[in-house]
């Protein structure tokens, strides 16, 4: 068994070796470059093993890869450095300006996708002859409905779109999860025979404010502490500290309370990427601030993508549950833009939010890694390798797929 050292050195040192390659030939997008290049590893070993047996390289690799509890990884660990730096670069004035088009987006459209996805994946299973219990087929439309906050700010780097837009598909992005967790978290419960109460209206109702709302709460009163901290002093190395301890103890204390961590930190990345730069940094500080999260961004990023593609070694897959996997993409993309058009239609708000937008919102609709540590978290059932691998269809055609071709569909469809 090796070490999370040589673990972590593996995995940095992959990230840059690919990461290289495809900044000198391939020329794709980072992160996209290092999932795919992740991918092609992961079945060339498979090739490989076949080829030659005698040599163990799957095997080996496999039993490494096994050492990384992706669920953990990204929900325990990643999710929160990842979520507090997009949060801090978001301009929280101009979120207050589409709170409304944000909220009616990730609340509405989060539970208008789960319903369309999980409707359409148990009747395309039907249909297929792998019939699928329709409360695991509403699991999947859950887990798979929100769009991924650390894939969508990772493509939107390489994307030029209207700022209002942008800001809206961020908020959206960072915000949907929340809901969507709920809604994961209280269809599992029912889907494996526990439900109870929780799973009733009022159990559901209840369950979002707590974790929903005490995590927005949670994270303005850890991120106004950190703030009037920072405000106090002029050190920056104190300064930068204050920054790591505010996220990991916010999510670290979310957890333990029942609330949501990602809205937490959230909630505390975007006031101290509103308050602090104005009167409690200096200009020193502010650089520190600002290139030690970009750094951390850019590498957590990397290591997160590269992890993705290489998930598929040891993945439990079932061959005949490819062709149910692959009709879940399309499913996803209409329900998509359903919901996206539904909002628009019902408040047919001004400005960026349009009709003539529709198309990109729903070709912008990246899923990543929170959707497959959902996936990996589900209990073990006959359901779970058929939603593991419509999971992983989907989450690789939109990240490769959709994120590649992003910036054509923008010059095509945006004014």
């Amino acid at each position: 068994m090796i070490s999370m050292f040589d673990l972590a050195a593996m995995l940095l040192t992959l990230s840059a070796t690919f990461g290289w390659f495809n900044r000198r030939f391939l020329r794709m997008p980072h992160t996209i470059g290092l999932l795919v290049m992740g991918l092609l590893a992961s079945l060339a070993l498979v090739l490989v093993d076949v080829a030659f047996p005698q040599e163990h390289l799957y095997a080996d690799l496999t039993k490494v890869l096994d050492q990384v509890d992706f669920t953990a990884v990204v929900m325990n660990g990643m999710l929160a450095f990842l979520l507090f730096a997009g949060a801090m670069s978001l301009d929280l004035r101009a979120l207050r300006d589409r709170a409304g088009a944000v909220a009616t987006l990730a609340l509405l459209g989060t539970v208008i996708s789960t319903a369309l996805v999980g409707g359409a994946f148990w009747a395309a299973a039907e249909a297929l002859g792998r019939p699928l219990p329709f409360a695991w087929a509403l699991v999947f439309g859950a887990l798979i409905s929100p769009t991924d906050p650390v894939a969508v700010l990772a493509t939107l780097k390489n994307v030029k779109v209207p700022e209002a837009l942008e800001v809206e598909m961020q908020g959206e992005a960072l915000f949907n999860d929340g809901i969507g967790i709920v809604l994961f978290t209280v269809l599992v419960v029912y889907a494996s025979g526990l439900g109870g109460a929780t799973t009733g209206a009022w159990g559901v109702a209840t369950l979002l404010l707590h974790e929903a709302g005490g995590g927005v709460v949670l994270g303005v009163v850890t991120g106004y502490v950190a703030y009037r901290a920072m405000r106090a002093i002029d050190d920056f190395p104190v300064e930068v500290l204050i920054t790591l301890a505010l996220v990991t103890g916010t999510y670290a204390l979310a957890q333990k309370l029942g609330a949501s961590g990602p809205l937490a930190v959230v909630a505390s990345g975007l006031l101290i990427g509103e308050r602090a730069p104005r009167d409690a940094m200096s200009d020193t500080t502010q650089k520190y601030v600002s290139a030690l999260w970009t750094l951390i961004d850019e590498v957590l990023n990397s290591v997160l993508f590269l992890l993705i593609g290489l998930e598929v070694l040891v993945l439990r897959f079932q061959v005949a549950g490819l062709t149910l996997a692959a009709c879940a993409v399309p499913i996803v993309l209409v329900a998509r833009l359903i919901a996206v058009s539904t909002p628009v239609l019902l408040f047919r708000w001004g400005g960026n939010l349009s009709l003539g937008n529709v198309p990109f919102l729903t070709w912008a609709g990246v899923r990543g890694g929170i959707s497959v540590a959902l996936a990996l978290s589900i209990p073990e059932s006959d359901a779970k390798p058929t939603i593991l691998a419509a999971t992983y269809a989907v989450v690789l055609f939109t990240i490769i797929v959709q994120g590649s071709t992003l910036s054509l569909v923008a010059r095509r469809t945006l004014r």
